[in-house]
């Protein structure tokens, strides 16, 4: 299996981790220059050098432009600071154009060829004019990008309902699909103030222990549905699965609460059947 050697660099904070080669031995923080989509940006070092399979890394390993020099740092410091401008300029021109979008961040990649700005939307926007306005200002190729309702939160940070920053913002990379299977999966009362998260969507929490809940309740039946026992059709009112048992009401009206290796035994006896 083919492997190469190197840095995971990431070019926003808990974002996307790209890995690049590098002939000169990077440290961890070392902000180096890397090519994108966009043209030549900012990265910081995240770790390496690490040994690692083109599988794990997804593709092409491409290198490491240069290391930030003096005169390269100075630069990005200034790239930074005027984006913070550009940032509130156009805010300002958004509420000019009355349009229904919210900036989240702006950005000047390092020759300063785009000034990229990130927003969120409920739909579709027709930003053209404000194009135009920014493109006349800045003297730059302008680039606005809608983002979705997770990653404007990844942007502006918050609290979860946990009390902690949210996941997203502190260690959180990429998003997984989470659905109300995985709430119901997990027993968990279906209301949305409950469920959600600051972005409005479900829990990204919830992806966590779905596989734990998935093997633990394998064979176990549903709460609410029918089962027959010892030759009685009962019906399943709760699943407990940290203590591991069913609690079944008969049609004579008992109470019965059975371990969950009894349905595991009746599985396996009919695989052998």
């Amino acid at each position: 299996m083919l492997k190469a050697v190197v840095y995971g660099i990431e070019l926003f904070p808990v974002g996307k981790i790209h890995y690049l080669s590098c002939e000169e031995e990077l440290h961890r923080d070392d902000l180096v220059l890397i090519m994108t989509e966009f043209g030549p940006d900012v990265g910081r070092v995240l770790f390496g050098p690490r040994e690692m399979t083109l599988d794990q890394i997804g593709g092409e390993v491409k290198p490491v432009l240069k290391k930030l020099d003096e005169e390269d740092l100075k630069r990005h410091r200034r790239n930074q600071e005027d984006a913070r401008e550009a940032f509130d300029i156009c805010k300002e021109k958004i509420a000019e154009h009355g349009l229904p979008m919210k900036l989240l961040h702006a950005r000047y990649i390092f020759d300063r060829s785009r000034l990229l700005f990130y927003f969120s939307a409920e739909g579709r926007v027709d930003f053209r004019a404000l194009v135009r306005d920014l493109a006349r200002i800045f003297k730059t190729r302008i680039e606005l990008r809608q983002v979705g309702a997770r990653d404007e939160v990844k942007f502006i940070g918050g609290l979860g309902i946990c009390g902690q920053e949210t996941c997203c913002t502190r260690h959180l990379r990429s998003f997984t699909s989470v659905t109300l299977k995985h709430a119901k999966k997990q027993q968990m009362l279906i209301n949305p103030v409950k469920i959600s998260g600051q972005c409005k969507k479900l829990l990204c929490c919830l992806a966590y222990e779905h596989y734990f809940y998935e093997e633990e309740l394998e064979n176990i039946p549903d709460e609410g549905s029918m089962i027959r026992y010892e030759d009685q059709l009962c019906r399943v009112i709760t699943v407990n699965v940290f203590l591991r048992e069913v609690t079944i009401l008969t049609q004579s009206g008992q109470i019965l609460k059975l371990p969950f290796s009894y349905f595991q035994k009746e599985a396996d006896s009919k695989r052998e059947v």
